[in-house]
């Protein structure tokens, strides 16, 4: 896979989804910052399986909600490497509970944690490659952002915004040869799916056309390919990692 930046940024790379992405990037050659809220321990992990793996990294704590300490984060990578080439918006959080039920600041928790954050991310992001025009961002969102999902209004609402907004960037970014995309992973394999009793696995995958729940690296891989030079004719899209569970 071929990279003509040199760094990225990778929110919510401590675990799961967003560790596979770094490690994958960092195996491609690039730089990776693996950002955290609280599980530094599991950042540092990431950090020193991708430094003895051949690669490079550094890990960079903030809360992708919180504006100001975005923004300065991204000062920070922009201070030591001189840019910033690629964005991942990973992070992400969960509060599920029936519509009826949820409370409004049980909704508004996740639409700031997973929708406000990538706004921030894509528009600071927008500016600092903006300089160089070149760049790519990808925006990790969910298949529940396309189907939605009982038990999930919040979620869904933060996930399809993610996708209709990674649009609007990709028209304003066009023009500084920015490119915005987005990913929607179905159910894939983490430690989130580990805790599902079997019985409930089997009729997930039953919905599935390939009959099984995904990796995290074929996320990964999905991820690197819209980052890369390889997909330099691809913007405003949305590519679905989810087994066929929708077409």
């Amino acid at each position: 896979m071929k990279f003509s930046g040199k760094n990225v940024l990778v929110t919510g790379a401590s675990r799961g989804i967003g560790a596979e992405i770094a490690k994958t990037l960092a195996a491609f050659g690039l730089k990776v910052w693996v950002n955290y809220r609280s599980g530094e321990a599991e950042a540092m992990a990431v950090k020193e399986a991708i430094v003895a793996a051949g690669g490079e990294a550094e890990i960079i704590g903030f809360d992708v909600s919180n504006e100001e300490a975005f923004v300065d984060a991204i000062k920070q990578i922009v201070e030591a490497d001189g840019e910033l080439s690629y964005l991942v918006n990973n992070a992400g959080i969960t509060k599920d509970k029936l519509a009826m039920r949820m409370k409004t600041d049980e909704f508004m928790a996740v639409i700031e944690a997973n929708l406000k954050s990538v706004f921030i991310g894509c528009r600071e992001a927008l500016k600092v490659m903006g300089k160089k025009r070149f760049g790519s961002v990808v925006n990790v969102a969910s298949i529940v952002g396309e189907t939605g999902n009982a038990g999930q209004t919040n979620y869904s609402a933060s996930k399809g915004g993610v996708i209709a907004m990674s649009k609007s960037f990709a028209q304003e970014a066009a023009p500084r040869g920015i490119r915005y995309n987005t990913i929607t992973p179905g159910f894939i394999a983490t430690d989130m799916t580990d805790v599902l009793k079997d019985e409930v696995k089997e009729a997930f995958i039953a919905k599935i056309p390939l009959g099984r729940f995904g990796e995290p690296k074929e996320v990964a891989d999905a991820v690197a390919f819209l980052l890369s030079d390889h997909s330099s004719y691809i913007t405003g899209e949305t590519l679905k990692v989810n087994g066929g569970m929708f077409m």
